[in-house]
């Protein structure tokens, strides 16, 4: 009965349009006033001991590197880039824009601001240069995905905090689907453009693509430094989250000189309202998750799929089905801290991988930002692109079909998530 209630009180706040942090909250409280024999003190304590969750101090440090980069040129510098290196195909321009997404994503850790970022410079161009406003606008919408999935991203950050997963595994489980997400879109394009005619930009010298590289390398080094810091044991990921935050200042003020001095505290303003914001959120997710564990509820339905006899490649089509439906109405972080608690002890009891898991989830949630009706990239790229929001669902519908293919490769080959990671010798 108390899961029946907690979780009829979360969606009729939802519906109501109560704000996913504050459903979550009130979900609790009433569960908890209405079922529990605890105090409303244990579910404050509970909140402010969010707040001292080692991993979570990442995701400030994270968001605080990524409006650095946004901020700078970074971006102009990684399309420019990318074009050099594939723009002299045909659909190149559209080529070049999913593989500066996939650069972007590796410096941000967030899909709605490789949107920005990318779409802000790429979709004029793209346009003007004989591509319909229709299949950029896609393009952007869909390649902006990536930003969840390509490390260091901010939604494996939460799984992994969730979980008590090894965020550095997470990070490089990351890696081989999100190269193979990025293969597959512009293999997608170059398919387009030969059916289309599309149009492909002059091929540049040796010279000029060293010169885009050297601009863009202080900014892809960032990776490197992540990732190659966790494994030669120099840091710890949290740490690297700082490392990172440090580095990206250096970089964009610095090296690059695109933020001066004085508009420092403007960009720690903005990151400290995104990291406010984000951290409410995790805080009444891990009440709701309190809640849920006290309740019994995931042991309950743990059970309960157990009994029903599903085998694993059941359980992961149920479980993905699950998923798109709730990325169609919450964002990533919401999902993925309401559901985890849930399903992850049924996926450990059926022997499915933690890391295998985490990237399957991801996936899902790339889908439901280009999904109707709360698709955060569908209303960025709005933004971006000026196009009307049915426009540009119209625009980024196709590409589901390309992202769901790759869902479903990764889903039932686990080793495309955990080959890296095993001959790293980390699992």
């Amino acid at each position: 009965m108390s899961a029946i209630v907690l979780l009829i009180v979360l969606f009729v706040c939802l519906a109501m349009g109560v704000p996913i942090a504050i459903s979550l909250g009130l979900a609790s409280i009433t569960t908890i006033l209405l079922f529990a024999d605890q105090s409303l003190l244990s579910l404050s304590q509970r909140f402010f001991n969010t707040m001292q969750i080692y991993p979570l101090l990442a995701v400030p440090f994270f968001i605080l590197a990524a409006t650095f980069m946004t901020t700078g040129g970074v971006a102009k510098r990684m399309i420019a880039f990318a074009n050099a290196l594939v723009g002299h195909f045909r659909g190149g321009l559209a080529m070049s824009a999913v593989l500066a997404c996939a650069f972007f994503a590796a410096v941000s850790g967030s899909s709605p601001a490789t949107v920005v970022a990318v779409g802000g410079v790429m979709i004029g161009g793209m346009v003007s240069s004989g591509y319909t406003p229709r299949f950029t606008a896609g393009v952007i919408c869909s390649a902006g995905t990536l930003g969840i999935l390509i490390p260091p991203s901010i939604v494996l950050v939460i799984y992994g905090a969730v979980t008590e997963s090894s965020i550095g595994n997470l990070f490089i489980a990351g890696l081989l689907p999100g190269v193979l997400l990025t293969i597959v879109m512009m293999a997608t394009v170059a398919v387009i453009a030969r059916r289309q005619n599309l149009p492909r930009q002059p091929k540049v010298g040796f010279r000029q693509m060293l010169r885009t590289g050297r601009e863009a390398f202080w900014g892809l080094l960032l990776l490197v430094i992540i990732l190659g810091g966790i494994y030669a044991g120099v840091f710890t990921p949290t740490e690297a989250a700082a490392v990172a935050a440090v580095y990206a200042f250096v970089v964009a003020v610095f090296v690059y000189g695109d933020i001066k001095l004085a508009a420092v505290p403007e960009v720690l303003t903005e990151s400290a309202k995104v990291t406010s914001m984000l951290m409410f959120i995790i805080a009444n997710a891990y009440l709701f998750a309190f809640v849920l564990t006290t309740e019994q509820i995931p042991q309950l339905a743990s059970e309960w799929i157990v009994d029903m006899g599903l085998p694993p490649w059941g359980f992961l089509l149920v479980l993905n089905a699950l998923l798109l439906v709730a990325g169609n109405f919450m964002e990533p972080t919401s999902v993925i801290l309401i559901l985890t608690p849930i399903v992850f002890p049924i996926a450990t009891e059926m022997g499915i991988d933690p890391i295998h898991l985490g990237i399957i989830m991801v996936i899902n949630m790339e889908m439901g930002l280009i999904t109707p009706p709360v698709g955060l990239n569908l209303f960025v790229t709005a933004g971006v692109s000026g196009m009307s929001m049915e426009r540009v669902i119209q625009a980024s519908l196709p590409w589901l079909g390309v992202l769901l293919a790759v869902l479903l490769v990764i889903t039932y080959v686990p080793a495309i998530s955990l080959i890296v990671p095993r001959w790293l010798g980390l699992i």
